[in-house]
């Protein structure tokens, strides 16, 4: 098992521990028994991870007379909305929970966002666990406090700033996604490489081959690395007002691409992946990127299966979704562009043509390596 330790520059925030390794769930009780002096928790899990994992979960929890108590949605990012909440509100308030219940996000990210939202708001605040079960959450979502829904108007627009108590990542449930989510996850682990670490990208390049396999001494090192990246960039800047924006490499040209698509025409990992290749290409023309490095972007992302073309596109209405980015300040985008990797800047007063040519950028039919 792998740990990484999460210690924010506030009195007000507690520390916590990322645990990373295969069987995870299985000590999930014990766990929260002895860190968190649990005795209540409640489980709030998608319709596609309850049968696999909810059972195992709970077994857990009451194997150390932890009392149960379960809450499930649609899977999907769909579900993720005030409707969903309100939902899962009518079902939890009844059954009179104090503060002391600690509420448990078992799942992907919108499992994470949605019970982390749920934790932020209902009695004022409840703490809560991130049982992240795709490579996803693991080395994005789960890690650093953001939780939220999103809005017609865009992705993540309601939301806070409620970090969670512990991080249990078990490994072995990786095994259960579809190759198409573990594709998703490694588009944030590329987004970590390139702002951050040239030694993660290489590791990533080399080992792609035993990261898609799910290869448990691979992907254990390459989540912690993750993680490990992601602390330290919210441990500088908690509540995203300087350092923290790097993480969004790609996120506003892919949020922008998920909300016209409605959340149901491309994956996250998936926008995020066309979102690095506009904004590299737009970090060419803006901050002088050698071409060869976003070659070298799309060239992995390819190999991975991630898109990097999207012809047909509404290069109109995704440059109007862009300015609902709750990350704009004054009515102008803040776009993360790369001067060179791990060399990550944020940049205010990009032209209207060049995002627009960004975004055009990607309704092509040439090799992935041309542009």
């Amino acid at each position: 098992m792998e740990t990484v330790q999460v210690q924010l520059p506030s009195h007000t925030i507690a520390p916590y521990s990322v645990r990373v390794g295969a069987g995870q769930l299985g000590e999930i009780g014990p766990t929260l028994r002895t860190d968190l002096d649990a005795r209540t928790c409640v489980i709030i899990t998608d319709s596609n991870v309850a049968p696999l994992y909810l059972a195992r979960t709970a077994a857990s929890l009451e194997g150390v007379d932890i009392r149960v108590l379960a809450a499930q949605f649609a899977a999907g990012e769909a579900a993720k909305n005030l409707r969903t909440v309100g939902e899962l509100y009518d079902n939890l308030l009844p059954r009179r929970l104090d503060r002391n219940a600690v509420i448990i996000a078992l799942g992907g990210g919108v499992a994470g966002d949605l019970a982390g939202f749920i934790a932020a708001t209902l009695l004022r605040g409840l703490p809560f666990v991130q049982a992240p079960t795709t490579l996803l959450a693991a080395v994005d979502a789960s890690v650093g406090g953001k939780v939220g829904i999103d809005h017609a108007a865009g992705k993540n627009l309601i939301g806070a700033f409620h970090q969670p108590r512990l991080v249990i990542t078990d490994l072995a449930t990786f095994k259960t996604l579809p190759r198409r989510e573990i594709a998703c996850g490694l588009a944030e682990c590329v987004k970590h490489a390139f702002i951050r670490d040239g030694a993660l990208l290489s590791f990533i390049e080399t080992r792609l081959d035993s990261l898609i396999s799910c290869d448990p001494v691979t992907m254990e090192k390459l989540v912690a690395w993750n993680v490990q990246i992601k602390a330290e960039i919210v441990e500088m800047d908690p509540y995203e007002k300087n350092q923290r924006a790097w993480l969004n490499f790609g996120h506003t040209f892919g949020h922008a691409l998920e909300t016209v698509g409605q959340y149901h025409a491309l994956q996250h990992g998936e926008a995020v992946a066309l979102g690095m290749v506009a904004a590299a290409r737009l970090s060419e023309k803006r901050l002088g990127l050698n071409s060869a490095i976003t070659a070298r972007l799309i060239a992995l992302l390819d190999r991975i299966g991630l898109p990097t073309r999207l012809p047909g596109l509404d290069a109109g209405a995704i440059f109007n979704a862009m300015k609902t980015d709750k990350k704009n300040r004054d009515g102008a985008l803040r776009l993360v562009l790369l001067a060179d990797i791990a060399r990550p800047e944020i940049i205010s007063d990009v032209p209207a043509e060049q995002v627009f040519q960004a975004i055009e950028s990607l309704n092509v039919t040439e090799t992935a390596t041309g542009h």
